[in-house]
């Protein structure tokens, strides 16, 4: 049953990635919205649910391992595997503005992450929690991150508009969006529930969980959508998906889930976070000094063997 779960839910994410990719693209071409615009929110949010539905029901539930877990690992996973694989389809074009805005808002998300989750020792406190005043703060980050996103869509010339997207009516391009975000959101789910089940039936940790395997579940939407767009001459959407994915994980799904209840770090290590905030400096240093601005099948060989190497070291410190 769980395998089905696996390969159904996997089934899903491909169709919903395609349906979204293509309704996003033509909206964006329709009204002259910049495609990382629409990256950065609808495709961003869209494929960042499943993430946003596990954190806070893990949340609810007590387990802060698995709802931070999910969320420090799938950004991991986005920046190393799936900018990664991506590369590997297709090389990634990376726009000046991206260099030098989005990504270094990126790599601060993670530094914020990483300040708030160390209470024992910048405080001295008997444990690291994300606490509710945490929560507000990420909260107030991505109001920032929002206010940001919707200054650039004012000026419709920053983004590009590729000649291989095709205008759908608004009515299909609606849609294809509204099914593939159910899409994904299912499919991300079976994918979760399923692979979830399975380390349980073999006695790994909640932190190991929520850092691999539901990290990498939650964010194959990310994938197949970064996937999709590559190989429909969208580049922009591709990694402006993950980037938006990666703010909209810590700024609102963690900072929701730590509004919502007090998270304490168990697992979670700052080995973890730190790999956070050095896979968007990688990011970074590749697109701006390597390549010419793109991402080459090169270094993205490089993000996937980075994260193959970090997954290792877990799976050998478990």
């Amino acid at each position: 049953m769980d395998i089905l779960l696996l390969i159904g839910g996997l089934i899903l994410i491909l169709i919903g990635a395609n349906g979204l990719t293509d309704g996003a693209a033509s909206i964006a071409k329709r009204f002259r919205i910049p495609s990382i615009v629409i990256g950065l929110t609808i495709v961003a949010f869209g494929t960042s649910a499943p993430e946003l539905t596990v954190s806070i029901s893990s949340a609810l539930k007590g387990s802060a391992d698995i709802a931070i877990g999910n969320v420090v690992g799938s950004n991991i996973f986005n920046t190393l595997m799936i900018v990664g694989c991506t590369a590997l389809v297709a090389p990634i074009v990376i726009t000046s503005n991206t260099l030098k805005k989005e990504i270094p808002l990126c790599i601060l998300s993670s530094i914020v992450l990483l300040i708030c989750a160390n209470d024992v020792f910048l405080d001295g406190a008997s444990r690291n929690v994300l606490n509710t005043t945490d929560g507000l703060l990420l909260l107030c980050f991505f109001a920032i991150f929002m206010g940001y996103t919707f200054a650039i869509s004012s000026h419709p010339d920053s983004g590009s508009q590729p000649e291989e997207i095709r205008v759908l009516p608004v009515w299909r391009s609606t849609l294809y969006i509204i099914g593939g975000l159910a899409g994904l959101i299912f499919g991300g789910q079976w994918f979760v529930d399923g692979a979830s089940n399975i380390a349980r039936n073999l006695g790994v940790s909640e932190s190991i969980i929520g850092l691999t395997l539901v990290a990498g579940g939650t964010s194959l939407p990310e994938l197949a959508t970064s996937v999709v767009a590559a190989l429909k001459k969208n580049p922009e959407i591709a990694i402006g998906n993950v980037i938006g994915s990666n703010l909209f994980n810590i700024f609102f799904v963690l900072g929701c889930s730590a509004s919502i209840t007090p998270l304490g770090l168990n697992g979670i290590t700052n080995f973890d976070l730190l790999t956070l905030v050095g896979s968007g400096m990688l990011l970074w240093l590749l697109g701006l000094f390597f390549g010419k601005r793109t991402i080459t099948r090169i270094e993205g060989s490089i993000l996937v063997l980075c994260y193959i190497a970090y997954t290792v070291i877990l799976i050998l410190n478990i």
